[in-house]
This record gives structure tokens, sequence and C-alpha cells, in this order.
């Protein structure tokens, strides 16, 4: 009898909460349909298809009749459909309650639409803790697909990676099937003739071989340059398929269950933490990446053995490398104990459903194929938790907060104060900044601004752009050592605009809001009120927004990312101290600063005041600007024109408008307003006292599988003032923000019919903290 085998495909079809209905629509078109359309074609190909909860979402939406025909393929066992974590959220990362929630959610969705609860789990990024067997077995799931990665780190040698394993936890079993390497290499970027040669090559005469192929479905034809490859002229997945089909006397395609029905596992593994080889390696801090990145390419190319044995680091390092991931996701754990607490009714349920959607995976992490980078993903991530953290205050009659607590379990005591229409989140240890702005009724995270840092790839770009810049010249490129290696998408370099490099700029501290700078003096302003849009324009300001946003403007003091003392906490109030010093021309001179935060207004128009009072405890005069800065994030990029700063121009009795990701520079101004239309939101800035005011863009540079990218994080706004102080005089200085919001998305999420949640605040709260400095 001739040697045989099985080969189990399967496709993870993902889009992520947030992303944009055309992304969807072109990859659909892409990849997606395509893929039906081959199974349609090719009836004896039998594969696992995994749609993530969003994506499914948006085909009974937008295309019912995929749904349809995706039952017929199910019905007639072509096609198994894999369950997961419904809004595929990291499982590991999430509550143990929220983990099960998730399982079941989707197995009763897929239930509901195909007939049949699902068997496999396919995990998000193949995110893989030793803890989720035991969630799996809870959620009804009999296996999952990992990665050849995954498997070599339980010690499974390459001649064993041709079949399943079982693994336990708290003695609930799951069984794992682990992606074979040359098999995700070939598919489908191999010629056929070598994938069926390389099938026959393994195949064994007792047949119990299987070979596992678990990847990502956009790699068929969404990704760069292979739509052509997989559905045009080379019509790839159509001769793989017939291919296939022609061999299936010894060559036989199955479903992950449909081969558990008829075999057993090879035997028993235990996986540690593990993800795939490149999230491991982006898990690590910039420069340990690349070294990790170097040595793993030197291995393999000399074809070391122990470059089997070479591991990058833990997934949950995201939530060290970025402060903005370890808040969202604190945030998030916070949010899902309040929800928690809810009684049972239709309100829990929508915070429950807006809870999960906050847990979509994608803004977790940072990688070549999502992270937090992508903003609008971050922000539609972020409106979720609002939301769910919303509809759970309302119920549990918790609106107004003022406490201190670790939120972001580093140890130290963050503020946390809210009211009917606002939270704000001040890390004391870094400056007294305000992290976190959330505005309630809008669900709009107003500080959820990127802070510019050191990537692994921007040494390739770097590299990418001095080759460009060698070429143009007419010389050999610096980087021609690999040339002739093939690459994958993960070596690929492409760019969208050239010289990116250029906007490579590294901020000092994080982006916070609320936070005191002490800048050189600028003294070329004139008296009068001036105006200033193009940057870098010698007659208004010198330190302007062009110098701010390159990181060019020394601060003098000590105080945008140092320790401040609380000195008072109360429903509404903060008070917060530091004696810091700055830096003088005579030397270091010893400085106080009282920073008060009050928070007002209603749920549709609160209000944030930020007073300073600085004085110079030292024995010289003070000559320096002082400078308030902030960071705000309303969904301005690409020049979106819903997004906007609103100013007025006094000499020439105009109102000017000009787009929230563009940068411009005000001599003296004493209001200002900046708002999105579409997100119906205004806010009305009042300094007091006349400022000079600058904001540019915050644009980080990004890599993702379509290219180097500028991307839009936010918009930085700095506020400064003269200041001369003689020793032992205090100067002081207010700010104030008035926020509109057009629209209640509450209300509208609960409807007419549903009674009214009392928003009253609780005049009875307590004092928490009034101590001296």
């Amino acid at each position: 009898m001739a040697p045989t085998i099985s080969l189990a495909l399967v496709l993870h079809n993902h889009q992520p909460v947030g992303n944009f209905g055309w992304v969807i629509e072109e990859v659909f078109r892409k990849a997606y349909e395509p893929m039906i359309g081959a199974l349609e074609r090719h009836p004896r190909v039998r594969l696992g298809l995994h749609y993530t909860g969003p994506l499914l979402e948006w085909l009974r939406i937008n295309r019912p009749d995929t749904i349809d025909r995706l039952r017929v393929l199910v019905t007639r066992d072509q096609v198994e459909i894999l369950g997961g974590a419904h809004y595929e959220p990291i499982i590991a990362s999430l509550p143990r309650r929220d983990r099960h929630g998730q399982l079941v959610r989707m197995a009763d969705e897929l239930q509901a639409l195909f007939g049949q609860r699902p068997r496999g789990a396919w995990l998000a990024e193949r995110v893989w803790e030793p803890s989720l067997p035991y969630d799996l077995a809870e959620g009804g799931y009999d296996w999952t697909v990992l990665d050849d990665n995954h498997l070599r780190s339980a010690s499974v040698r390459e001649d064993g990676m041709w079949g399943a394993y079982t693994t336990d936890d708290e003695g609930r079993m799951t069984t794992i099937f682990g992606t074979e390497q040359g098999l995700r290499y070939l598919i489908p970027f191999g010629e056929v003739d070598k994938l069926i040669g390389y099938l026959r090559d393994h195949a064994t005469d007792d047949g119990l071989r299987l070979g596992t192929m678990g990847d990502d479905g956009e790699k068929f034809g969404a990704w760069p340059g292979t739509f052509e490859h997989c559905w045009g002229s080379s019509a790839w997945v159509d001769r793989c398929f017939a291919a296939l089909e022609e061999n299936a006397e010894w060559l036989t395609t199955v479903t992950p269950s449909g081969w558990l029905q008829r075999q057993t596992p090879i035997g028993r593994i235990y996986v540690p933490t593990a993800s795939y080889v490149e999230m491991t390696q982006w898990a690590l801090p910039a420069d340990e990446a690349n070294a990790f990145h170097d040595v793993l390419q030197s291995a393999r190319t000399q074809g070391r053995p122990e470059s089997r044995f070479l591991r990058g680091g833990f997934w949950r390092n995201f939530q060290s490398r970025y402060r903005e991931i370890n808040d969202l996701h604190k945030q998030m754990l916070r949010t899902s104990a309040k929800v928690e607490r809810m009684p049972p009714g239709r309100v829990r349920d929508l915070a429950t459903d807006h809870l999960y959607r906050g847990q979509s995976n994608d803004c977790y992490w940072h990688g070549l194929f999502g992270g937090i980078y992508i903003v609008h993903m971050r922000m539609a991530t972020l409106a979720h938790l609002i939301a769910a953290e919303d509809h759970a205050d309302r119920m549990l009659g918790s609106l107004d907060e003022a406490r201190t607590a670790d939120l972001d379990l580093d140890g130290i005591d963050e503020v946390l104060m809210a009211t009917a229409g606002q939270s704000i989140v001040v890390d004391l240890a870094e400056g007294a900044g305000i992290g976190s702005w959330d505005l309630r009724a809008s669900r709009v995270a107003l500080g959820s601004v990127l802070r510019r840092r050191p990537e692994a790839y921007h040494e390739t770009l770097i590299a990418h752009d001095r080759d460009e810049r060698e070429r143009a010249a007419g010389d050999e490129p610096s980087s021609h050592a690999d040339a002739g290696t093939p690459k994958t998408i993960h070596d690929i370099v492409m760019v969208k605009e050239h010289g990116l490099s250029g906007l490579l700029v590294y901020d000092r501290h994080e982006r916070r809001s609320a936070l005191v700078h002490f800048l050189p003096p600028d003294r070329s302003v004139p008296a009068e009120f001036g105006l200033t849009d193009a940057i870098g324009d010698a007659g208004a300001v010198h330190l302007d927004a062009a110098a701010l946003g390159a990181g060019r403007v020394p601060d003098l003091g000590d105080f945008a990312d140092r320790p401040w003392n609380l000195v008072r906490l109360a429903p509404g109030h903060l008070e917060v101290r530091r004696h810091g010093s700055l830096e003088t021309e005579g030397g270091p001179c010893q400085v106080v600063v009282t920073k008060r935060l009050t928070l007002g207004g209603g749920r549709s128009d609160p209000s944030l005041e930020v007073a300073l009072e600085v004085t110079n405890t030292g024995g010289a005069t003070i000559e320096t600007d002082l400078g308030l800065g902030f960071a705000v994030n309303l969904m301005g990029g690409g020049a979106n024109p819903a997004a906007y700063y609103e100013r007025v121009d006094r000499a020439a009795g105009a109102l000017i408008t000009s787009a929230h990701d563009g940068a411009a520079d005000l001599a003296a101004a004493q209001e200002l307003a900046f708002g999105n239309r579409d997100e119906g939101v205004r806010i009305t800035l009042d300094t007091g006292v006349p400022a000079r005011v600058s904001w540019y863009p915050v644009e980080t540079v990004s890599n993702s599988e379509a290219g180097f990218e500028r991307a839009y994080q936010g918009s930085s706004l700095l506020l400064r003032w003269p200041l001369s102080l003689e020793p032992g005089q205090t100067a002081r200085r207010r700010v104030s923000f008035a926020v509109t919001q057009e629209r209640d998305l509450a209300e509208e999420d609960l409807g007419p019919d549903t009674a009214a949640v009392s928003n009253r605040a609780d005049a009875g709260m307590p004092v928490i903290a009034e101590r001296g400095s």
C-alpha cells in the first residue's frame, strides 16, 4: 500500500473592533470571498475557517449571502467553523469570568448561525499561557491551533510536528494542533508541485501523519502582492486545490475535528508561555529586539541546530514596554470588575457587550499586523471601555469618585477623579500629569496620545533611507548584503512616503496633560497680539511649534516627569505640590509649584480648571517662560475636516479655523476652541491671562504590512507665559476647559423605553486627603 498522509488547513479571518468599513470591504473582496468561491469550486477540499466576532457582525449586516454560502459548506461537511473568544481578545489577559463569557458567546453565536457548536478555538495571535486548557475546556472547546514555535518550546522535535498533542490544566484537557514550518512557508508562497512533493516526502505507510497549517486568511489575497498570486494570473489557490483533489488517493484533506474522530494524539506536552516568533521579538525592548533578530537570523542562516531553542519575550511585556498599553489593560480590568457588580438585566448586557468589545486584542500590543499605534482602533477600544464603565457607574451610583489607588499596579498610588461628565487619572509620580481624560457622554478618550519612542524597526527605516540617498547620489547602497535573500512579509521594506526617518523624534517623558514646564525665556514676541501659521516665521514666535515638535526646546525645570506630593483630595478637587528647581544662568534655583485641578459642569458640559502657583524660594531672580502642556486626541489625523482648532485673529477681525493635525503659534491668546464635529465635541480654552500658544501634531513612524508610515497620535498644546520672579515672589496662572457634547451615547444605547438612571452626585462624599507638603 502506498504511503498516505492527511492535511488540515485552518484559515483565520480577522477584523478587529473599530476598523473602517471600507477596509473590511476591500479585504472581503480580495481574500474572504474568493476563498469561499474556491471551496465551492473544489468540493473535495476540506478545511477549517475562523471568523472573528466583529467580522461575523459585518458579514451578517453587509454580506448575509456569505453566511448562507458558508452554511452550505458546513452542512456538507466541507468546512469546519472555529470559535474562540468572540471579540478576539488575548484570552490570557482577561479575568477568568470574561474568558468564559467571550468563549461561550462565540459558541452560542456560531450555533445560531450554522447549527453546530464549535469544537475548535482560535487563539488571538496564538498567545498561549499554560492556564488556557482549563478555560478552553470550560468554554466547551476541544482543540486549538498553535505554531511550530510553541511545540519546539515544549521540546517537540521537527519530525514530531506531524500530528496533535494533548495538554491539560487543573484536570481539564485540550488538544493542540501545531502548524508545521515547511507547510507555512509553502502555503501559498511555494510552487504547488513543491507543496505536493513535500507532503509526499512526509507520507508514511501507516498513514497516521497529519500536516497542519493554520494561518491568516488575509495572506490569500489581502497582503501586499498576494491577490495576483493567489487569484490572478497565477491562480495559486485554485491550482493548489485542484492538485489536492487529484492526489486524494494518498493525500486526504481533513478538518481538525474530523481527524480527531479517527485518530488519537501523539502524546502529552506542556507548552510554556509562547506566541509566534515575531510576536516574541516585538515584545522585547527595541535594542534587545534587534539583537534577538540578528542572533536568530545568523543561527538559521548557518543552520545551527540550537536556533530552535532561541526564545524572544513574553507577550505581557507589552504592558511594561508601553505605558499606554498598561493603562488600557488596567482600565479594562477595573471596568470588568464594575460590570461584574451590576445587577442582571438589559443595561448589564449592554455594558458587557461594550466591555467585550473593549477587550479586542489589537490595541494591547504592537507589531507588524496591528497594535496600539493604530489610532482609530485605539480610540474605538477606549470608547467601548468608557461606555461599559459609564453604564456600570450610572447603575451602581458611582459616577462621582475622588480616590487614590495603585491603578496601574506599579506600586505607587495614582489619583482617580470622576464626575457625571468626565473622569481623569493623575499620575503623581510622573509630573502629576493627567494620563487619562475620558468624556462620558461622547465616549471620547481625550487624553489618549501616544508617546514617540524608539522601535526596533526604526533602524531598518534609517538604513533604508540612507540607501535611498546613496542610490540617488550614484553610490552603492550600504545595506546590500542580503539583497539576494528571499524576503517574508516581516522583512520587506516598503515606505508610504520618502524621508520618513527625518520624522523620528523621541519624547523625553510620557504624553500627559497639565504638565508644568520651565522653558528658556522668549522675548521675541511683540507686546501686541500676533499670530503666525507659518512655522518658523521669524516675525512672531522664536520657540515655535516646529522647535517644540522636534524636541529642540530644553526644559529647565524638573517638574514634568518627577514626583509631586498630594496635598488635598476631595470630590472634584485635587491639590498637589512639588519643591523642585530650575536651571538659570547663575545655577539651579529652588522653586515651589502648587497645582490645583477642579472638575465641574454636568454630564453634557463638563469642565476642567488647572490653577498654578509658582513661588521663587531661591536667592536669585528667575527669568523664564512658564509652560503648561496638554495632550489631546480628537481623531484629527489625515486633515480630518471634522476636527479643528478655532481662534480669532483680532487684527483682521476674522475667525480662523485650521485642521486639528496641523501646527500653529499664537503670540498672545486668551481663548481657543477645538473639537470634532462628527463626535459632537467642542472644547473652549480660556487662559485667563493672555498666553503664547503653540500646538503641533504628535506623529509617530510605525511599520505595518503595507509599509512604513507616519501616524497621527494626537495634538500637543503648550501654553506659555513670560515669568520674572524676585526671591519670595509668587505668580499665579489659571486655565479652564469648557466641554460641550451634542450627544449622550448612553441614552442612545438605552433608548427611550428604558428608565433613566440617576446621575446625581453624592454630595456627602468625604474629603479623602488633606495634608501639608
